[in-house]
């Protein structure tokens, strides 16, 4: 085994030696057996940990959904059939929500060209959802540690594990089934960053259970409706029935502990939420696949904030997340108007996932997923 030491994550797109799809040909940084290592880049975090010393349960809630995180386990290699394979030679996305449909760059490009950035485009974002997971891994070990109550670091270790799951399938489905894959954005990375070298384990809750999963959670509900691979909407539905717990998770336990926190502490967290809103807005845009066809990454970016698909997809993906801020105090009065700049306070009244759906969350792994 090989580690090399980095400074910050890799930038260039890697392309698996099994990928044959559109543009193969065209890719000099092919991974082969010999170039497989452990890039590694250290982050330094001054973690304080609680023991607890009261075993009983003091949050029903909480229990519940650590035992249903036991029952509902399930496993990549035998409950997904990785025989499938979606042809290379069709888009993979619904091509309705395409923000660059008419665009004159876009429309120059051959089929085949369009098809090479249809697969791309999905490559990178199953990468950010794979190494989004990865930084949900991190956290989610250092909430077992630093979460003061006995439930949470049960629930947070059972999250652990959903999580390396996550990781583990979506690294799966790129290498075997795409074979492309992108470098984490660096909005991703500031903001994995914040929150895993944060001392203060309710900020590492708020910013991964609220913001970082409540965002993905509805990225993932739309992915599920626009993919057409039915193995990858098998991949999502699991994925989703286990983010679905993490955030009712955050709800539930935030909400109570919030209401001890005086009224700095709560502006401080409520001003980091807002602005974890913020870089995860523009974590939304692919700038690197830009980049890798050679476009002018300001006119493309232009393009997807002019696109009305795309300002509804972004703003709908926080729907989850403003009534769950709200639910548990942190929608303060100096943050509102900032989220209503954003566009994104009309869904503060939406459903928020601190009453908890049993029924739903206890539903069998493969209820919907046919």
């Amino acid at each position: 085994m090989k580690i090399t030491n980095v400074t910050s994550p890799p930038t260039s797109v890697s392309i698996y030696e099994n990928w044959d799809g559109p543009g193969a040909d065209d890719i000099e940084d092919k991974l082969t057996p010999g170039h497989v290592q452990d890039v590694v880049e250290i982050f330094q975090t001054p973690l304080t940990g609680h023991y607890n010393w009261d075993y009983s349960s003091a949050d029903g809630r909480i229990r519940k959904l650590y035992r249903l995180g036991k029952e509902l386990n399930w496993n990549a290699d035998m409950d997904l059939d990785w025989s499938q394979t979606f042809p290379r030679s069709e888009v993979p996305l619904d091509q309705s929500f395409n923000p660059f449909n008419g665009w004159p760059t876009f429309e120059a490009l051959s089929d085949d060209e369009k098809l090479r950035f249809g697969w791309h485009n999905l490559a990178w974002m199953l990468a950010q959802f794979m190494h989004g997971e990865q930084g949900a891994l991190l956290v989610a070990s250092q909430l077992a540690s630093c979460a003061p109550s006995y439930d949470a670091k049960l629930y947070a270790a059972s999250q652990t594990f959903d999580e390396a799951r996550h990781v583990e399938v979506f690294t799966r489905y790129l290498q075997e089934k795409i074979g492309i894959l992108y470098p984490v954005n660096p909005n991703l990375k500031a903001l994995l960053d914040k929150i895993l070298s944060d001392p203060r384990w309710d900020l590492k809750f708020i910013g991964m259970q609220i913001i970082i999963e409540g965002l993905a959670l509805a990225a993932f509900n739309t992915l599920k409706l626009t993919a057409h691979d039915p193995l990858l909407k098998q991949i999502i539905h699991l994925v989703i029935r286990d983010e679905a717990r993490h955030v009712t998770f955050g709800v539930n336990y935030l909400e109570d502990f919030v209401e001890t926190l005086s009224e700095e502490e709560k502006e401080e967290r409520a001003h980091f939420a807002f602005e974890a809103c913020v870089v995860m807005r523009e974590r939304l845009i692919s700038t690197e696949v830009f980049e890798h066809f050679g476009w002018d990454v300001d006119e493309a970016r232009e393009q997807v904030l002019s696109s009305t698909i795309m300002a509804q997809f972004r703003n709908l993906l926080f729907t989850r997340i403003m009534p769950n801020l709200k639910r548990i105090g942190l929608l303060t009065e100096s943050v509102r108007p900032r989220f209503e700049e954003l566009g994104i306070l009309q869904f503060e009244n939406l459903v928020d996932d601190g009453e908890v759906d049993w029924a739903e969350l206890s539903k069998p792994l493969y209820d919907e997923a046919s």
